[in-house]
């Protein structure tokens, strides 16, 4: 006789809303509500939870005190008696008092999620190196600690005794549930400190490092993307490398750097950076600066779109404004237009809006137009070149031997401290060269 002895998953319903206020519509989603709630079970299914139905609502703003209306949190209450699911996942963050009314009114029987808590959770899953590990453990005290009241309201039930008969019960249930969250608090506190001492140093080594990169005179192209768009699959296509490629979200966190050889020869050097999502949480932007610097440092961005996706061009949007946030939307980029192999020849041929119309169709899988990708890449690093007037001093011969050697000088002005040079150099010299130049 055979017996099951895998846990039986949690069952997980789903909630999300539409905002018609423009403002809260602006700063929460590009995708559709239908999309954006698809892709909220895809994170569940990765977190591994069974998503057993969903709901959604359309608000102006949300509820001051449980996000969606009181009629649509009875609908979940029925629903919940129906269906016996013991998660509720919102597709939005959830303040604390949010999260705090919605589960007195669900019971104890049902856990209340926001989107935030699942990323985290599936972060925390795939974390495999100690930096990462570190990054996630951040980002989840960061986004427990102001929802810290809510874990100790068990304190106040084993303590309502004697105190709750006396008729107030104030003074007999604050105590113990006050002093003990205190402890709390500030025992977060501390980890949290000490965990940034210690991000403080990995973000000191990755700079060392960096720095080491750079005088190499080795370019770096960042990959950056939406979760499951390819990336690490196109890293492996493109350096013969071994990256864990799965098609599920998030599936590599730590970044990865391989060398690849040109079309013309010449050596660049290539990471593979954690995936983009829309409403990511605050906290994992915060926590993982160390491992997004890789991104603003870089040379050049490759930015690969999952064009068989039907919301690729808001799925790219998300990954630009990300970008943005993070100071990295005025580097060199190039656009890998990526799975190509799953469109049609009229869907190739189709017009795609925005930036996505200068995007090269590849496909990481197949290995097909790698070869123009690549030439692409080079033409970025290192045939574009740009006008620039930079004032050198004398004592910066390094540069002035880079810059000799992979530019274009058209004249050079000696001066008593300093020479002036005007000429062209590729784009990914501007930010070197930058607190050089005349003018800026």
């Amino acid at each position: 006789m055979r017996y099951e002895t895998a846990p039986e998953k949690q069952r997980a319903f789903l909630v999300g809303v539409e905002f018609r206020d423009p403002t809260w519509r602006a700063k929460h989603a590009h995708l559709t509500l239908e999309a954006s709630l698809a892709e909220l079970a895809l994170l569940c299914q990765t977190a591994g939870l069974e998503v057993v139905g969903q709901t959604h609502q359309v608000l102006s703003s949300p509820n001051p005190s449980t996000f969606v209306g009181p009629g649509k949190l009875e609908e979940i209450i029925a629903w919940q008696r129906a269906l016996g699911f013991n998660v509720l996942v919102f597709d939005d963050e959830l303040s604390p008092r949010h999260q705090r009314e919605i589960e007195e009114a669900l019971g104890e029987q049902v856990m209340v999620l926001d989107r935030a808590a699942l990323i985290l959770d599936i972060f925390a899953q795939h974390a495999r190196t100690r930096e990462g590990a570190l990054q996630v453990e951040l980002a989840q005290y960061e986004y427990r600690k102001p929802r810290l009241t809510r874990l100790w309201t068990h304190l106040a039930r084993q303590s309502g005794g004697g105190a709750g008969r006396s008729g107030t019960g104030g003074v007999g249930l604050r105590g113990p549930g006050e002093t003990q969250l205190e402890v709390d608090r500030r025992r977060i506190e501390e980890r949290i400190h000490r965990l940034k001492r210690e991000l403080e140093e990995v973000r000191r080594q990755r700079a060392a490092a960096r720095a080491h990169r750079k005088r190499s005179e080795v370019p770096v192209v960042a990959i950056v993307g939406y979760t499951n768009a390819g990336k690490s699959t196109l890293l492996n296509a493109i350096a013969k490398a071994d990256v864990l490629a799965e098609d599920k979200l998030f599936a590599t966190l730590d970044p990865i750097t391989r060398r690849v050889r040109l079309p013309h020869g010449h050596q660049v050097l290539f990471t593979d950076t954690v995936g983009f999502i829309q409403k990511l949480p605050a906290q994992l932007i915060a926590a993982f600066r160390a491992t997004l610097e890789e991104i603003t440092e870089a040379d050049a961005v490759l930015h690969v779109v999952d064009i068989s996706h039907p919301q690729a061009a808001e799925q790219a949007q998300t990954v630009m404004e990300t970008l943005k946030e993070l100071g990295a939307d005025g580097k060199p980029m190039v656009i890998a237009l990526n799975k190509a192999d799953r469109l049609d020849g009229p869907a190739r041929r189709q017009v795609v809006a925005g930036l996505l119309s200068e995007g090269i169709f590849i496909s990481a899988l197949q290995r097909e137009n790698l070869d123009v990708l690549l030439a692409e890449v080079e033409a970025v690093l290192f045939e574009r070149f740009v006008p620039i007037t930079v004032r050198l001093p004398y004592g910066a011969g390094d540069v002035m031997a880079l810059l000799r050697r992979e530019g274009a000088v058209e004249s050079e002005l000696p001066e008593e401290r300093s020479i002036l040079i005007t000429g062209r150099v590729p784009g990914r010299l501007l930010e070197l060269l930058q607190p050089y130049q005349v003018g800026r």
